[in-house]
């Protein structure tokens, strides 16, 4: 079950929008991510609601279905992996007149785009996002994990922390789609160092602010930015290495957000074992934070990404689409 979710991941979705889309793709992609969230908020509240009524069995046949009638038919006969196999161009862009039949129209390729994936990391640029993903992984595993736990421990009564964290969840869709607008104005690299700074002060908050402040100012603040991350990952990724392996770079950067995310769990709960206390692995979550923000700051966007390369849109005998 974990492998079929996983191959139905943002990985594999960004992958494929990164193809039909490139002066819009920021915005696009973070649409899909803001999906993921409200999805959320709507199948969370229907599936407890499931389980206290026909148990859980009855509510993974239930979940499963709706995979099964919505969304394998709309993945299998609506979606294509590539608009040229369509005969169609990224941004629904008009073909050149003079265009030759079988020619495909693509835009500047990636300045980092190399022919196998492997060699992709002989460069910096994967190097700072997949750190600095490694520990978003991190900081947000553990909430996911032990935020109601941590309010209960502070006063909340369970229902007032379970939802605040649902307060973050519905913010995410607000945030996510506000990054994504202003990702494909200004530079994608600035906005995710903002983002991890940001959630860092929201940690600050949490752990310092007294009572119930600490609480909801945390929902609010990293409500606006906690899967923004995943969105600006994806759409750098494909700026800066292209389209032919940008599904496995993808896998790569997302492999290292779960090992970060499982880890922190892990951390979370025996550090609490220890000092009796979420203080401390929030401490070292909220910390790591400052370095995240350091490697997305240091990427070398103009350089690197092909938003900034001169030239127009080029055709070319293979898109660089076609690949992974």
């Amino acid at each position: 079950m974990s492998t079929a979710s996983s191959g139905a991941s943002l990985v594999t979705i960004h992958a494929v929008l990164a193809k039909w889309f490139y002066r819009r793709r920021g915005l696009v992609i973070s649409i899909s991510t803001a999906g993921g969230s409200a999805g959320s908020m709507i199948l969370a509240p229907f599936t407890t609601y499931m389980i206290l009524w026909a148990g859980w069995r009855v509510s993974w046949v239930v979940l499963g279905g709706f995979i099964l009638v919505l969304a394998l038919p709309l993945a299998f006969f609506f979606i294509r992996d590539n608009p040229s196999k369509m005969g169609e161009t990224p941004d629904g862009d008009d073909r050149p007149r003079d265009q030759a039949p079988g020619v495909t129209y693509d835009y500047p390729q990636a300045p980092l785009e190399r022919e196998k994936w492997q060699e992709s990391f002989s460069t910096p640029p994967i190097w700072q996002m997949t750190a600095a993903y490694f520990i978003c992984g991190v900081t947000t595993a553990i909430i996911s994990a032990h935020y109601v736990p941590f309010a209960i421990d502070r006063g909340a009564s369970p229902e007032m922390a379970a939802f605040a964290f649902g307060l973050m969840t519905g913010l995410n869709v607000v945030g996510v789609i506000t990054v994504g607008i202003l990702s494909d104005i200004f530079g994608r690299k600035y906005l995710l160092g903002i983002i991890y700074a940001t959630r860092g002060l929201a940690y600050a908050m949490l752990i310092l602010a007294p009572g119930m402040i600490g609480i909801w100012g945390f929902a609010v603040i990293a409500g606006f930015s906690w899967v923004a991350t995943a969105s600006l990952t994806s759409t750098l990724t494909a700026d800066i290495y292209g389209l032919r392996n940008l599904g496995t770079l993808g896998g790569v950067s997302t492999l290292s957000h779960q090992v970060g995310g499982a880890l922190s769990v892990l951390m979370g709960g025996v550090l609490y074992d220890v000092f009796g206390s979420y203080d401390v692995p929030f401490s070292i979550a909220g910390s790591l934070l400052l370095f995240a923000s350091i490697f997305a700051f240091s990427i070398q966007e103009k350089q690197y990404s092909s938003r900034y390369q001169t030239g127009l849109p080029r055709p070319a005998s293979a898109s660089a689409g076609d690949g992974d």
